[in-house]
């Protein structure tokens, strides 16, 4: 019995380790950028750099002269125009464990995005939601406008 609960202790501590490392694995970086824009992360902003990295719960922001390019780690491409806003509610990417998913969230502006490996191999596991609508990813590109209050 002594052994089984060693055991069982011992697997909660590799899943909470696992579960804490891949909180801190980023969701992609930026590759391109222009003009005003910033990064929420953990509550704190900070202005948008070339090469910054975007993690889960990120949200990202561009100002009225502002664009921005995320690269994900699946290859998914995120592309902002001026005064944009968009949350990534959602981020995993490991393929080797069948675990895939990526949620963003518009609040307003213009987005072109261009679909990654997660899209590829799990198209359900991909949504893109506006404050009207949820969109399932089943092509491989699209452009998004949403309009502000």
């Amino acid at each position: 019995m002594k052994h089984l609960v060693i055991c069982v202790i011992c697997v909660f501590f590799v899943i909470s380790v696992a579960t804490s490392a891949a909180a801190d694995n980023p969701a992609g970086v930026i590759k391109t950028i222009n003009g005003a824009a910033s990064i929420v992360h953990q509550d704190k902003v900070t202005s948008a750099a070339y090469g910054q990295k975007i993690f889960k719960g990120d949200t990202i922001k561009t100002g009225p002269d502002g664009s921005l390019g995320i690269i994900f780690e699946d290859d998914t491409l995120i592309s902002l125009g001026p005064n944009s806003e968009i949350v990534i509610n959602e981020y995993v990417f490991a393929p080797a464990q069948g675990n895939m998913s990526i949620v963003t969230r518009m609040i307003k502006g213009t987005v072109t995005y261009l679909s990654g490996i997660i899209a590829k191999l799990s198209p359900n596991s991909v949504k893109f939601e506006t404050p009207t609508a949820t969109l399932g990813i089943r092509g491989t590109k699209f452009y998004a406008q949403v309009e502000e209050n």
